[in-house]
This record gives structure tokens, sequence and C-alpha cells, in this order.
């Protein structure tokens, strides 16, 4: 009887390893295509504007998918979903690789995109289920190993692959061994569920994808088309406005799709607000250094992808360790302590110069990365572990939702920053420097000092929005000192079914009293 109970509690290894490796590859895929990018441009004679559609497409999709996850792991067993997910994202990778016109390459990466919306917030739910509080940092420093190494490998892998094959080998690599863990998910997860008799608000699905995805493409849109863009600016007010209708719709709903009651619980409403400021930090060095080290210092792609490689090795292998370290301490010490080193080499990483050494790049990017591995999941966990049960489809959709959408503000609002910042201090370089140069300067020395003004005023654009970065995980940090160790929370349900079921007499216990 006893091995009975201890193998009923026993989490499902088979089933998180099948799910771990499916996740692993979509979020490999996430990276991969950044550096092919101009070859892709080159080939399909397609402008940056159009081509850009590959990373702003896969983002709107995810945006647009995530929220409805909720209801979907709510509605169906874990095989189905995976199935269905590692299917569309299978076909997406075929689809692409033998593209030869741009409209089939942006088809099989919105496909790619779907399957990988219903993973991560899957993957998360089935682990927050099957761990108990006291050792689920542990088992979320595995999944962020997962989460962490395989973006970091994207970059590297990606430049190797493009310096040696055609960009159509980014997605030949891939598909064999998504079609092999689709066959395993198949042959392999057994588990069946009673779908539950809830369905899908089709308007409120509508609501939230005008929502998300007009935040997220304004947002992502801001950068390349300037913020006086009606495009950019309408998009954001339709989202704002659809994004408001949706919560208070929401709210109303006794069974909603995603349930911002949530909120109400005060360790993830925080949790949620350090990991989207955090993330906004982030996207500065993954956005700003290859812009440095590629248009200013003219490193290359692999070298450039080589340079980021160790610091992400390091955030990947960290995140086991961070995890048992959050069982033994909780989030708050992590959180100080990594929040600390952030701020810290983000100040480093706005003193750049243009002769900054490549070896302190890669240094600092490192024990950047370091710092930041102490404060994503273990933040995270925290935040999850005080919802009762039955919202854990909620919480995990709604922060891998806001990641998203968080990244898309931050890398607008930075690069933005940037731009500004570049433009008006090269106004001012100009105005300064080309006097010197005399009434009647030469054709060469003209061209040489624009030279020096674009990349003088390029590395002050990035110098100042590292600074802003610096501003923005010190926000984290002082919201981080109000983290507390979670307890599962009790559900309000839960505990109206049991004072009904007391008032009502349970049956169960009435026939054991009578025996």
């Amino acid at each position: 009887m006893q091995q009975q109970t201890e193998s009923a509690q026993r989490p499902p290894y088979g089933i998180l390893a099948i799910l771990m490796i499916g996740a692993f590859i979509a979020f490999l895929n996430n990276t991969l295509l950044n550096i092919a990018l101009p070859s892709i441009m080159t080939e399909l004679e397609v402008g940056p504007s159009t081509v850009q559609w590959l990373t702003t497409g896969f983002m709107l999709v995810n945006g647009i998918l995530i929220p409805t996850t909720a209801f979907l792991i709510q509605k169906y067993s874990v095989r189905h979903l995976f199935i269905a997910a590692m299917g569309l994202f299978t076909i997406g990778t075929v689809l692409a690789g033998f593209a030869h016109v741009f409209p089939m390459l942006l088809t099989g990466r919105m496909l790619q995109a779907s399957g990988s919306a219903i993973l991560m917030p899957l993957l998360m739910n089935v682990m927050l289920v099957s761990f108990p509080v006291e050792k689920r940092g542990a088992a979320m420093g595995v999944f962020g190993l997962i989460m962490m190494g395989a973006p970091a490998i994207g970059p590297t892998l990606s430049g190797w692959l493009i310096e040696h094959y055609d960009w159509r080998m980014l997605f030949h690599f891939v598909t064999p061994i998504a079609a092999v863990i689709l066959l395993l998910g198949i042959f392999l997860l057994k588990d069946k569920k009673v779908r539950p008799n809830i369905r899908l608000d089709m308007f409120s699905v509508i609501l939230s994808s005008l929502g998300f995805g007009g935040l997220l493409y304004g947002f992502s849109s801001a950068g390349s088309k300037g913020w006086d863009s009606p495009l950019v600016y309408g998009t954001i007010i339709v989202g704002v406005v659809a994004l408001t209708w949706f919560i208070l719709r929401m709210l109303r709903q006794e069974k909603p799709m995603l349930n911002f009651r949530i909120y109400q619980y005060p360790m993830f409403a925080l949790s949620s607000a350090i990991s989207m400021v955090i993330t906004m930090a982030m996207f500065s060095g993954m956005i700003l250094l290859p812009i440095y080290v590629q248009t200013l210092r003219g490193i290359s792609p692999l070298d450039a992808g080589l340079m980021m490689l160790p610091g992400a090795i390091v955030m990947a292998l960290m995140s086991p360790i961070t995890g048992k370290l959050f069982d033994k301490y909780g989030g708050k010490v992590l959180a100080i302590t990594g929040l600390t080193i952030t701020v810290v080499t983000s100040y480093f990483f706005s003193q750049l110069t243009l002769e900054t050494s490549y070896t302190q790049l890669v240094i600092l990017y490192t024990v950047r990365m370091f710092g930041m591995s102490m404060v994503f999941m273990p933040v995270s966990t925290n935040g999850l572990n005080q919802l009762p049960k039955r919202f854990y489809p909620h919480g995990t959709a709604m922060n891998s939702t806001l990641q998203q959408v968080s990244g898309a503000i931050g890398t607008a609002f930075l690069v933005t920053l940037m731009s500004t910042r570049a433009e008006s201090y090269g106004q001012e370089l100009a105005a300064k420097e080309l006097p010197k140069l005399g009434a009647d300067p030469t054709a060469e020395a003209l061209g040489a000092m624009q030279q020096q003004i674009m990349l003088q005023s390029t590395l002050e654009g990035i110098n100042f929005a590292f600074l802003v970065s610096v501003f923005i995980a010190a926000v984290a940090l002082v919201l981080s000192f109000f983290i507390k160790r979670a307890k599962q929370a009790e559900d309000p349900m839960a505990v109206e079914e049991e004072k009904e079921k007391e008032a009502l007499g349970d049956p169960v216990k009435a026939k054991l009293a009578g025996n």
C-alpha cells in the first residue's frame, strides 16, 4: 500500500523529459534565425522592414496564443496539447526549410510560433502540479537550464551554420529532431483527462488578440518606424483599449479564459512586476551589445555570438544551482544579490569606448548573466508558489504573456532612447567639429569627419541606453526587498466546497462512522 502511494506521488519524469526536449528545440528556434536575416534579405530580395516580420510575427503569434493556453490546459490532456504543439512546430519547420519565397517562409515561421506558444506554459504547469512547493525550486532550476541554455547556443550555432551552409540549414537541422520528439510524444505520452464543461469565449479571444497583439506590434515597430508613425501609436491605442476591455470582461466572468484575480495574491503580483522590469533591463544587453560589437567595432556575427556564449552558458548552468538555493533560502536573498550584480555591470556597460577590449566585454557580459540567473526563476517560482493549484494555468500563461510584452516594450524603449540620443549628440558634434575643417574641406576629410561623428554619436546613444537600463534594474532591486517566502494560499472555491460538504454531511465519512 505504501509503495503504491509513493508511486502515485512520484513526479512523471518520463512526461517531463519529453516535454523538456520539445521545449528546448522550441526555445532554440527563438534565437536561431536572427543572424540569418541578412542572408534571407539578399536571397529572397526583401527589405529590412519586411524581413523583420520573421521576428515580429513570431512574437505576435506568441502574444495572441499564450493567453488562451490557460483555457487549453484546463480543457485538454497534456498528450493532446503536446502532440498538437509539436505537430504545428514540425510542419512549420519543414515548410520554412523548403521556402523559396518570403510568404512561404513567414507562414512556416508563424506555424512554428503557434506550437512554441503552447509548449512553455504547458511544461511549467506540469512542473507546478508534479512537484511539492518545497522541491519546486530545484525542478524549476532544471527548467531554467533549458529555457536559458537553448537561446544561449542559438546565435553561435546559427553563426556557424550560416558560415558553412545555406540559411535553410537552420530549419533542416531542427526538422529531424522535432519529428523524433513528436513521435516520442505520440507513442509514450498516455495521460488521459476528463474534459471539463468549459467553452472558449471567442469574443474574449478577439479582445485578447487585439490587446496583446496591438501592444506587441506597436512597441516592436516603434524602433524602425518611429513613435510619430500613425501605425505605431494607432496600434498601441487599439491595444490599450482592447486590453482594458478584456480585463474588465475577465473580472466579470465566473470561469474566465485568463483569470486576472490571481493578482490578489501579493507575492505573485510582486513577482510579475519584478520579472517585467528585469526583462526590459535584460534586453538592453541582448539588443545594444550586438549593435556595438558589429556596427561600431566590426566584429563578425560568429565572434559576436561567441562573445555572448560564456554568459549564456553560465546563466544556464546556474539555473539548477539557483533552484536548490531557492528551496533552501527563498527568493529574496537570491534576487537582491543577482539584481545588485546586474545594476553594477549595467553601469560598466554604460561606460563603453571604441577601445574597450573583447575580453573585457566577455567578462562583463558573463558576470551580468550570472547576476540575472539568480533573479528570473526564483522570483517567478516564488510568485507561482502562492497561487492555489486551480490558478496554475492562469499564472503560467500570464507570466509568459507579460514576458513577451515587456520584452517588446523594453526593446522599443531602449532602441528609441539610443537613436534619439545618438541623433542629438551627432548634431552637437557636427556643430563643434565641422568648422575645424575650414571653409572648403576636401571630400576625403569631410567623409572621414562624418564617419567619426557617426561612430561617436552611436556610441553615446548605446551608453545612454545602458545607463537608463541601470535605473530600470535598480527599480527591480528596490522591489526585491519586499519579497517574502510564499506559501500556497487557500483556494476560496475549495474552502466553500468543503463547507458545503460538511453542511450536507460527507457520505464517505458517514459510511466509515457506521462501520
